[in-house]
């Protein structure tokens, strides 16, 4: 059942519910990327003259792809403006899990006018995996003075905040009451919080890290600037902490982070209260 007011639960053309990705991804093509096609915002579709019926642009070339294999419980969507482009507009992964919970993997929202910077490559190209096979130290330096987060390749459209509630509406037509996700940043978990989300594992780790920047903790007195990205005063903010946090100021490794969102709830949960304003990419 579903529990957002004025949700309903979602049913195929024969009327029978469906409660997973699963379910969907039984279904015919069209079928599941017309149910698909609505996860990603109306202002995307707008930006870019998409029409989200067809995922054809203006050009006739489809912009939208959808991998939704039958008999598994995965998603994946990209959108492209152009088939060559390095990276697409919109790239989100989902997934059921065993306990009738959604998984969001990743939700990235670039603008590709923006300039990209290639901090997710090492010096000789190759793929870096979330910088965890080496960082691309210039990179980093140029997109951090750019103001973009860790990992982030380009400047965001600022489009997150328009898909969350399309997301949380979709899991919740699912009848499925809980959204996990896996925050790869300390900015992410930040901003995970502001959508509503707690913590599974690491809000000790969070509320340490808050303790360990402010005035005299041993975080803050890490901030001496022996590297570019510990820096007097990136306390202070998300972005500066979470580029201290990735060039490795933390006496254990960012990871292990997990949290998770009851549809329709708030938690509340803020482990940086005192942080300045500041813009959130996404």
């Amino acid at each position: 059942m579903a529990k957002l007011v004025g949700n309903e639960q979602l049913r195929d053309a024969r009327g029978k519910p469906l409660h997973s990705l699963s379910d969907i991804n039984g279904l015919d093509v069209s079928a599941k990327e017309l149910i698909y096609g609505r996860l990603i915002p109306p202002r995307l579709y707008d930006m870019f003259g998409i029409d989200p019926e067809t995922f054809l642009g203006t050009d006739g070339e489809r912009k939208v792809g959808f991998i939704a294999p039958a008999g598994l419980g995965l998603l994946r969507i990209e959108v492209r403006l152009n088939s060559e482009d390095r990276d697409p507009v919109f790239f989100l992964d989902l997934a059921d899990t065993h306990y009738r919970q959604m998984e969001l993997a990743f939700c990235i929202i670039g603008d590709p006018a923006a300039p990209r910077f290639d901090v997710d490559r090492d010096s000789t190209g190759r793929d870096n995996c979330f910088a965890t096979l080496g960082r691309n130290i210039p990179e980093e330096l140029r997109a951090m003075a750019a103001g973009l987060f860790p990992n982030q390749t380009r400047r965001g459209l600022k489009l997150f905040a328009e898909f969350f509630p399309l997301f949380e509406r979709f899991v919740d037509s699912l009848g499925i009451e809980m959204i996990l996700a896996e925050p790869l940043t300390y900015d992410n978990a930040i901003r995970y919080e502001k959508y509503g989300f707690d913590y599974l594992t690491g809000k000790r780790l969070m509320q340490e890290i808050n303790e360990g920047f402010r005035p005299g903790g041993a975080l803050y007195c890490r901030l001496d600037g022996t590297t570019p990205f510990r820096v007097p005063g990136q306390e202070r903010t998300v972005r500066g902490r979470s580029w201290a946090i990735h060039d490795g100021i933390l006496d254990e490794p960012w990871d292990e982070i997990r949290i998770y969102k009851m549809v329709g709830e708030h938690a509340g949960i803020n482990t940086f209260p005192e942080r300045e304003n500041e813009e959130d990419q996404p």
